[in-house]
């Protein structure tokens, strides 16, 4: 009951008549420089991504059903085979070094590794979902944002600086409350860590499961948000679940202004080099077993439990891997990011 609750007010901060909110966490799969949707067949890759779902993931995954190509999976939903990546956060010491910034598991879903916490919501006007299809991918943001714009018009990315231990100040939903969200990453210490928050296009062209941008066959609303029911454009008619990401990273081991930047600066970085925040993306290759998905919108599921879906423990979900094809130190104190120039 508490967690209902949790999720309502502190997520979406409205009654929500959705059908289904689907909320879950996904272990790391692997860490390491491959991208199959924007680099498709680089090893490595331009920068380093954290990874979860399921054991397809490779340099390329081929444009099919990929519910039938992986066999296990690191989510809790053990029919959701599907790939969900994003960058990393880096600490950068005064001395130059970067360490790679642990990321914990969300409230309520503790024995994941890492990883991510994974959100579908079907609308919240009641109305009709169509859920995605084998072979769909694509993704959120621009790896080349520096500066205010692009997605977040439609709150689409933010960071949350929890303002104590135990997700502190996590009493609205994502990317709604200025004492705590920013577009950019924070300016100053989180005592809690950070959150990052991704939320993908919810209106498709009923069409093309990918495009070469991977992002055209794809839309937010043509006015409002997800969130306030706006429509879908006309070239986008096909309404989808809102995907949504969030990862925490654990800062508190890097609070100490001491090792910070001698300008005050603050001190993190993305994996792609980006310290001001606005690059932050996510990708995404569809992978739910048969139309289970499509039973979980209309089922009035909510959080990680849903009568149309199996689940698995985390100590099952945990064994699953993809083999390290990159095989470069990503941990640890670095002299520079993988895949930097020195």
């Amino acid at each position: 009951m508490y967690l209902r609750r949790f999720i309502t007010t502190a997520l979406f901060a409205q009654v929500t008549s959705a059908a289904s909110v689907l909320r879950f966490g996904c272990s790391q799969v692997v860490i390491e420089r491959v991208d199959p949707l924007v680099n498709p067949g680089s090893t490595p890759s331009p920068h380093l991504h954290q990874i979860v779902g399921g054991n397809a993931f490779a340099p390329s995954i081929p444009s099919a059903d990929v519910s039938k190509i992986a066999n296990c999976t690191t989510c809790s939903f053990s029919e959701d085979l599907s790939n969900y990546w994003t960058a990393n956060l880096y600490f950068k010491a005064r001395n130059g070094t970067y360490k790679r910034v642990p990321q914990i598991p969300n409230r309520y879903l503790d024995g994941s590794v890492g990883g991510m916490t994974i959100y579908y919501t079907s609308p919240y006007d009641g109305a009709k979902v169509t859920a995605f299809k084998p072979g769909f991918r694509m993704l959120a943001g621009d790896v080349n944002q520096r500066a205010p714009g692009g997605i977040t018009k439609w709150n689409a990315i933010c960071f949350r600086c929890y303002n104590a231990k135990n997700f502190g100040g996590d009493n609205q939903a994502p990317c709604s409350d200025n004492t705590v969200d920013s577009v950019a990453l924070p300016m100053k210490a989180c005592p809690g860590g950070i959150r990052t928050t991704v939320r993908f296009p919810t209106c498709w062209d009923g069409v093309n499961l990918d495009s070469p941008s991977h992002s055209s066959h794809v839309s937010y609303p043509s006015s409002g948000t997800f969130e306030t029911s706006g429509p879908c454009p006309s070239t986008h008619p096909v309404k989808l679940p809102q995907l949504m990401f969030e990862v925490i990273w654990d800062t508190s081991s890097f609070n100490d202004k001491s090792i910070w930047p001698a300008d005050g600066s603050q001190p993190f970085v993305l994996s792609m080099g980006d310290t001001t925040g606005y690059g932050q993306h996510g990708d995404y290759v569809f992978g739910w077993q048969g139309d289970v998905l499509q039973k979980a919108m209309e089922a009035s599921c909510f959080g990680a439990t849903c009568s149309a879906l199996k689940t698995q423990a985390f100590t099952v979900a945990n064994k699953c891997s993809v083999p390290d094809t990159v095989k470069e130190p990503v941990d640890g104190w670095l002299p520079k990011l993988p895949g930097a120039a020195m």
